[in-house]
C-alpha cells in the first residue's frame, strides 16, 4: 500500500492507496511544530481506525510546499515504516510539460493538481484549488501546462477582513440563500461566497477565451464542496484531486516494486 502525505500551508490531507483505489484520505490541521514521533504515532493511529496495520504499507509519497517540515516526514517514514520517501520537487513533472517562462516556481501542490487532474480528466483543463491561496491551473489540449492564476484563499480574505473591521467576526463559509444580506453574517457570507464565486467565474471565463476551446474545469481543495453550485462555471468537483495526482507522479517516478528498508519502527 501507499501513504500519500500533501501538506499545505493550511492543511495537511494523508490518504492510502491499493493500486490505483484511493482507500481513505484524511484532512488536518498543519503543524509546523511537530516532530517525527508525533507524526508517526498519529499516522499510525490514524491507520488504525480503518484496520489499516502499519506494515501494509510499502511505500510512501510526499507532496510538501512548508519546506521546514520536510526533513520530519522523511525521518518519520524512515522510523515507522522503514523507507525513504518520494517526494515531488518543485518545478520538475515528467507527466505534464511546465511550458511556463518560469518553471522553478510551480509548486509541488500545483503540479500535482494539474497531473491528478490529466490522469482523470484529460487535457485542455482548468484546476481550481481552493486552499490558503485560490489557484488556478490551466492546462492546454496539447498537455501542457501553460500557467494560470493566483488569487487569496477564502478563509485567508475573510480572517484578514475580520482582522482589519473591529466590528466584524467569524463566521461559517457557507452559501447563503440570498446575495442581499439581511445581517452582518449573511452580508459575510454573501460577500464571500458569491464574491469568490464571481472571481471564479470571472477568471475561468478570461481563460477559457484565451485557450480558444471548450474547457473542463475542475475544483479542489478544502471549500470546493462550498463552491459547487455557486460559480457556474465549476464542471466538476474532486476534493482528493491533489493526491490523486501524487499517486500518479510516484507510480511513474518509482520502480514497481516495494522499497521498504531493512529498518522497521
Amino acid at each position: 500500500m501507499l501513504l500519500v502525505i500533501e501538506v499545505g500551508n493550511t492543511n495537511t490531507k494523508i490518504g492510502v492507496f491499493r493500486g490505483p483505489r484511493l482507500l481513505v484520505s484524511w484532512r488536518l490541521t498543519t503543524r509546523r511544530e511537530q516532530t517525527a514521533d508525533e507524526y508517526g504515532v498519529f499516522i499510525r493511529t490514524l491507520l488504525s481506525t480503518r484496520g489499516i496495520e502499519q506494515q501494509r504499507i510499502t511505500d510512501v509519497a510526499i507532496s510538501n510546499v512548508v519546506p521546514t517540515v520536510q526533513q520530519t516526514l522523511e525521518a518519520m517514514s524512515d522510523a515507522y515504516f522503514g523507507v525513504q520517501p518520494f517526494s515531488v520537487e518543485p518545478g520538475t513533472s515528467d507527466t505534464v510539460p511546465l511550458a511556463v517562462e518560469a518553471p522553478q516556481e510551480v509548486g509541488a501542490d500545483r503540479i500535482c493538481d494539474i497531473v491528478g487532474g490529466v490522469t482523470l480528466y484529460g487535457s485542455p483543463l482548468i484546476v481550481v484549488n481552493f486552499g490558503t491561496a485560490t489557484t488556478f491551473d490551466c492546462v492546454n489540449a496539447r498537455g501542457e501546462f501553460i500557467g494560470g492564476a493566483i488569487a487569496p484563499g477564502l478563509v485567508t480574505a475573510s480572517e484578514a477582513l475580520i482582522s482589519r473591521a473591529a466590528r466584524l467576526y467569524r463566521v461559517e463559509l457557507l452559501q447563503p440563500k440570498e446575495a442581499i444580506g439581511r445581517n452582518t453574517v449573511t452580508n459575510i457570507q454573501s460577500g464571500v461566497m458569491y464574491g469568490w464565486a464571481g472571481l471564479v467565474d470571472g477568471l475561468v471565463d478570461r481563460m477559457r477565451a484565451e485557450m480558444g476551446a471548450p474547457v473542463k474545469v475542475v475544483a479542489t481543495g478544502g471549500l470546493a464542496g462550498q463552491l459547487r453550485g455557486v460559480a457556474r462555471t465549476i464542471d466538476l468537483v474532486n476534493p482528493d484531486l491533489t493526491l490523486e495526482g501524487l499517486r500518479a507522479i510516484w507510480e511513474r517516478a518509482t520502480p514497481q516494486e516495494p522499497r521498504r528498508a531493512s529498518k522497521q519502527g
